[in-house]
């Protein structure tokens, strides 16, 4: 794994994080600052070596707090399923071949069966996606 260094001007860097003050957000208002900070970063036409970096960092915190605030939920594999049918317009009778038969496909599809891992991986290969959306 390669690193890049950065030049930074330590005094110049000094100042915009003693302005910024960036730290672990836990606040809705520490949000708030910390995006606006960002925003008014972005808007800059030449940003130098430094706001560019606290730019990233902002970034990182930013996502960090969005991702424990706001986590999404994996679908699940009947979820990943039914959705991949509706946006092809497919009906279980679609699926009786990749799955096996009407009464799998019909117990799999109202969720009273699990889909095991041959049947994700004939799932992948008629969808082309990865097998992982099954499992």
């Amino acid at each position: 794994m390669s690193t890049t260094t950065v030049d930074l001007d330590e005094k110049s860097y000094g100042q915009l994080l003693r302005r910024t003050l960036p730290h672990v957000i836990r606040t809705e208002d520490e949000y708030s600052r910390l995006a606006s900070e960002l925003l008014s970063l972005d808007e800059r036409e030449h940003p130098t070596p430094e706001e560019h970096e606290l730019g990233e960092l902002l970034t990182m915190l930013i996502d960090d707090y969005e991702e424990r605030r706001f986590p999404i939920r994996r679908a699940s594999p009947r979820q990943n399923l039914l959705h991949l049918m509706a946006a092809r317009s497919l009906s279980q009778k679609d699926l009786w071949k990749v799955l096996g038969s009407k009464g799998v496909t019909s117990e799999i599809v109202h969720g009273k069966r699990s889909i095991s891992k041959a049947q994700a991986k004939r799932l992948a290969v008629f969808f082309h996606v990865s097998a992982d959306l099954f499992i």
